[in-house]
């Protein structure tokens, strides 16, 4: 029980540290999303700690996501004139986006020869988590492989989506929004808060679009790309 409390308090202090860090050195590789996770791992690493021992008490967190995303709300509901108004650009952007990342995510796969069921873990990585573990447990995939994948696009998403605004000089709130919305969802959601709040209101409700659009389409493309 001890070790339970320490993991989880460990993780508590990693993170608000490390945001603290980020806010007076705001650099695209000390974000918290990014520097916690590795800290902790290599904690893990170094102590011989196994990862259902850290679950136990550092798992009480995952249980907080939930609510966490119903409290995006909130914010959905502070700019639902902006919402309304765009509301056809941001279906078609996150839908699009959610059709394109499966049909590249398989068709990368199918390129370099990797088997059917590791094909099929990859293919909702875009997708939000629980909505990406749903759909590999539905199409055949291996959970496990899709949780990883998801976070490593998550991160990909974190780090590349800022290049990408700032190259292309994207300043459209909207635009921002589906961009990091669908290609990184909920990490996504995060760095769009960054920006304002108009951005992360438009993630939010693109990351919810894209998830719902990959559930649907995911098994109905997979034959087609076999």
């Amino acid at each position: 029980m001890m070790n339970a409390i320490l993991w989880l308090s460990l993780t508590v202090a990693v993170y608000v540290l490390s945001k603290r860090i980020y806010r007076s050195y705001p650099k695209i590789y000390l974000t918290p999303l990014l520097v916690t996770p590795i800290v902790l791992i290599a904690a893990l690493e170094l102590s011989g700690v196994s990862f259902a021992a850290y679950d136990k008490g550092a798992g009480l967190l995952s249980n907080l996501v939930e609510p966490a995303t119903i409290a995006l709300a909130v914010t959905l509901y502070k700019h639902i004139d902006v919402l309304r108004k765009h509301a056809g650009a941001i279906a078609a952007g996150a839908g699009c986006g959610a059709v394109a990342a499966v049909v590249t995510s398989v068709g990368l796969a199918r390129m370099l020869g990797l088997q059917t069921n590791v094909t099929d873990s990859l293919a909702p990585r875009s997708a939000t988590t629980p909505i990406a573990l749903s759909v590999s447990h539905m199409i055949g995939g291996v959970p496990t492989l899709t949780a990883v994948a998801t976070l490593i696009t998550g991160l990909l998403g974190l780090l590349i989506g800022p290049l990408v605004v700032k190259a292309l000089r994207v300043d459209s709130p909207v635009a921002r929004g589906v961009l990091f919305g669908t290609s990184a969802h909920s990490a996504g959601i995060s760095k769009a808060l960054e920006y304002d709040a108009v951005t992360g209101s438009v993630a939010s409700i693109s990351m919810m679009f894209a998830a719902f659009v990959t559930l649907c389409v995911t098994p109905w493309i997979l034959p087609w790309l076999t």
